[in-house]
C-alpha cells in the first residue's frame, strides 16, 4: 500500500489474511506486536528481519518499512498489536520522570525476548480484541500504560526509544534518498524524515540532483529495476514492487520508454 491509514492510538487489532501479502508503510507511532500465526518479513532498507509465530516486536516510530505477510499452511496470518502514541508516552514521562538520554539508531524493528511477564500480558490482551470500538478508550489506555511499564521493566534500554520525542533533524539528503528511494511513500514523508518542509525538500533536492524529486525517483527506480531483472534474474512482477512502483502497467510503460524494450524482454 502506498500510505497507511491514520494511526489508531491505543487500539488493539488483529490482521487476518489467508494469502501472502506485500506492502510498505510509514510507521507514525511505536507499535508493540505479537505474532499469533504466520510469518512477517520486514525490510527497513538496511536490514531484513523475519518474525515467526510466537515472536514479539517493537516497531519504532518515524521509520519506513517494507513488509511481507505469510499465513501458515491452511491457516490465517494473525497478529495482535498495541499502538503507543506520543501523547500517552509524554504523560507517562511527566508522571514517572522518564527521559531519553540519547537518540538510538539501529533497525526499525526490535525483536523482544518473550519472557513470562510478556506472555502473561499478551494473554490478557486477547479478550480485548473486540474492544477496539468507540467507548472503550479508558480500558485500552490502561493496557497501553501497562505495556509501557512492562517494556521498561523487561527492557530498560528502550527508555531512550520510547521517550525520544524529538522530530527528525536535517540530514544528508543525497544519502537518505539513495538508501530509501524504493519506498513508495509521498514526498511529504521523505521531506519530514529528512528534517525539511516540503518546499525546502524540493528546493534542496533540485540543487543536489538537478532533477525534480518525482523525475529522479522514477529514473532511480527504473535503474534499480533494470539491474534486478538483468543481473539478479528477478521477474518484472517482483522487481516493480521492490523498487517502489505502485502499478505494474505503469512500470512496464516507463521501463520501455527509458530502455526501448519491455522489462519482460530483458
Amino acid at each position: 500500500m502506498k500510505e497507511e491509514a491514520q494511526a489508531r492510538p491505543q487500539i488493539l487489532y488483529s490482521c487476518y489474511f489467508t494469502a501472502s501479502r506485500e506492502g510498505e508503510q510509514f510507521v507514525p507511532e511505536h507499535i508493540l506486536s505479537y505474532q499469533l500465526a504466520g510469518t512477517l518479513v520486514t525490510n527497513d532498507g538496511d536490514r531484513e528481519q523475519v518474525f515467526g509465530e510466537g515472536s514479539l516486536r517493537l516497531s519504532k516510530r518515524n521509520r519506513l518499512v517494507k513488509f511481507s505477510k505469510h499465513p501458515p499452511a491452511h491457516g490465517e496470518f494473525k497478529s495482535l498489536s498495541i499502538s503507543l502514541d506520543q501523547e500517552t508516552l509524554r504523560r507517562f514521562s511527566l508522571e514517572y520522570g522518564y527521559h531519553a538520554e540519547k537518540h538510538p539508531a539501529g533497525a526499525a524493528i526490535v525483536e523482544l525476548p518473550l519472557s513470562p511477564l510478556y506472555k502473561s500480558f499478551l494473554d490478557s490482551l486477547q479478550p480485548y480484541e473486540q474492544l477496539a470500538q468507540p467507548g472503550n478508550e479508558s480500558l485500552l489506555a490502561l493496557k497501553a500504560r501497562e505495556a509501557i511499564m512492562l517494556l521498561l521493566k523487561s527492557n530498560p534500554e528502550l527508555k531512550d526509544v520510547l521517550f525520544d520525542f524529538s522530530e527528525p533533524g536535517k540530514i544528508d539528503l543525497a544519502a537518505f534518498m539513495d538508501r530509501n528511494f524504493h519506498f513508495n511513500v509521498q514526498l511529504k514523508r521523505f521531506a519530514y524524515l529528512t528534517g525539511r518542509s516540503l518546499a525546502t525538500f524540493k528546493r534542496d533536492f533540485e540543487k543536489i540532483f538537478q532533477l525534480s524529486p518525482s523525475r529522479w525517483l522514477q529514473q532511480r527506480r527504473l535503474q534499480e529495476a533494470h539491474y534486478l531483472i538483468k543481473e539478479k534474474g528477478k521477474a518484472p512482477s517482483e522487481a516493480y514492487l521492490e523498487v517502489g512502483f505502485e502499478d505494474l502497467s505503469h512500470f512496464s510503460f516507463a521501463f520501455k520508454k527509458r530502455y526501448g524494450v519491455a522489462p519482460s524482454r530483458i
